[in-house]
């Protein structure tokens, strides 16, 4: 497959507008998942379904998302960013627009579900693809700035929206930001370029990079690819066990009710963790740039695994509880930034976008397996123990294998494609 170079806009935004414009996409697109929570309720209402077929909805948004990634990011590499993120907005911001009008489930499965999966599945593939592509050697950083973009978002929109549907009602919320969310993202889109072509420059010694452009079609072949791949669907369904019950167990924990710092103990700990899980995604990779990918990874997974171990045994402290749950997000939402970016360092920038779509879909994997496996453990053994010593014991393996196995088999790796 060739990879086609837009000719127009290429020089106009240097890397650091290129970050902003990737950064603005993102954040358009990030409320069809985040602020789900405020839409179901007044959906079942008007569709008159219960709240389990209406999940499917959001299953299917999901699924949508990740595992037609691979599609999604070579449509991106043969037509362009700027066209197939442009794209992607608007299908993201349209999903809303037509979800307000629809008077059935399968019509919302259609338009929400499948169009806004389809939509913002684009686009994040393509602006992460995009910034490791202008950002050579600080991949870490811009990968996590940008998917930061995507989970911080939606804190810009989320009481704005809440207002709205108690003032304005569900229609008319949906189609206002909808269509503000296409326009914001369409706009942001027009000045997104590929970065000129460079002579090639010393690639610090720190952050190893292979000068080899691996197609998807060779990068699947590679045994190294499917290790890093089962690390990142490891550390998904771990986090996923634990944050997709977290409204559950804080009530079995009794600090549901309970008061921390003036505020209500979950809601101040659910808003903490957006911002660390967010703060997370460009905080690592701006290290992983530094020190190394493996050696970030084995810090931030052990760290996941250590706080959630001190979340379990200081459980019955609602102080305790709100700050361990900002250090649990702090320790998990690094992986969109530090898998990215390590997987460019390995198979090459060239083919970023459809590689990392193939990666992605083990967040796909994760959120499939991760809050249904929690619930049947916690089904079986009636203990939130059990839950978290899985994630525990997954955050600790992965960690593991960063820094004995994927470390020296990736510098080998690059040293001998780099040697042919």
């Amino acid at each position: 497959m060739s990879v086609m170079r837009e000719p127009l806009v290429r020089v106009k935004y240097g890397k650091w507008s290129q970050l902003f414009l990737g950064l603005v996409c993102m954040a358009s697109i990030s409320s069809p998942q985040y602020v789900w929570t405020l839409l179901a309720k007044p959906l079942t209402a008007k569709l008159g379904v219960g709240l389990p077929e209406l999940q499917v909805t959001f299953s299917l948004l999901i699924i949508l998302q990740t595992f037609f990634s691979p599609f999604q990011g070579r449509l991106v590499e043969k037509y362009g960013p700027r066209l197939l993120i442009s794209l992607g907005t608007v299908m993201a911001g349209l999903s809303w627009v037509l979800a307000a009008r629809v008077n059935g489930l399968a019509a919302l499965y259609l338009v929400y579900g499948c169009l806004g999966g389809l939509g913002t599945g684009i686009v994040y593939i393509g602006v992460v693809g995009l910034m490791v592509k202008w950002f050579p050697h600080n991949r870490g950083f811009a990968a996590g700035a940008v998917a930061a973009g995507y989970g911080m978002g939606a804190i810009l929109t989320t009481f704005p929206i809440a207002i709205s549907l108690s003032s304005y009602g569900l229609s008319q919320t949906m189609t206002l930001f909808g269509a503000l969310f296409a326009l914001v993202g369409l706009l942001a889109s027009q000045g997104l370029s590929l970065p000129p072509e460079a002579p090639a420059r010393q690639v610090p010694p720190r952050v190893a990079q292979s000068h080899r452009q691996f197609r998807s079609s060779e990068m699947l072949r590679q045994p190294l690819f499917w290790l890093m791949f089962m690390m990142m669907a490891m550390m998904s369904t771990s986090g996923l066990m634990v944050t997709s019950q977290m409204a559950i167990f804080a009530e079995d924990f009794g600090i549901s009710n309970a008061v921390v710092f003036g505020m209500a103990a979950l809601p101040l700990a659910l808003t903490i963790d957006r911002f660390t899980n967010g703060l997370t995604r460009p905080l690592f990779g701006f290290i992983s740039d530094r020190i190394g990918r493996e050696k970030t990874m084995f810090i931030a997974f052990a760290l996941e695994g250590v706080a959630m171990m001190l979340w379990l045994a200081c459980r019955e402290s609602p102080v305790l509880f709100v700050l361990l749950s900002g250090v649990v997000f702090f320790g998990w939402g690094e992986i969109f930034s530090l898998f990215p970016s390590t997987l460019t360092d390995t198979f090459g920038s060239e083919h970023a976008a459809s590689n990392y779509g193939w990666l992605y879909i083990s967040q796909g994997v994760g959120s499939i397996f991760g809050g249904p496996l929690a619930a049947l453990l916690y089904q079986h053994s009636h203990s939130w123990t059990a839950v978290f010593s899985s994630a525990i014991t997954l955050d600790f393996l992965t960690a593991g294998l960063a820094l004995l196995v994927l470390k020296p088999w990736r510098a080998r790796f690059i040293r001998q494609n780099n040697a042919r």
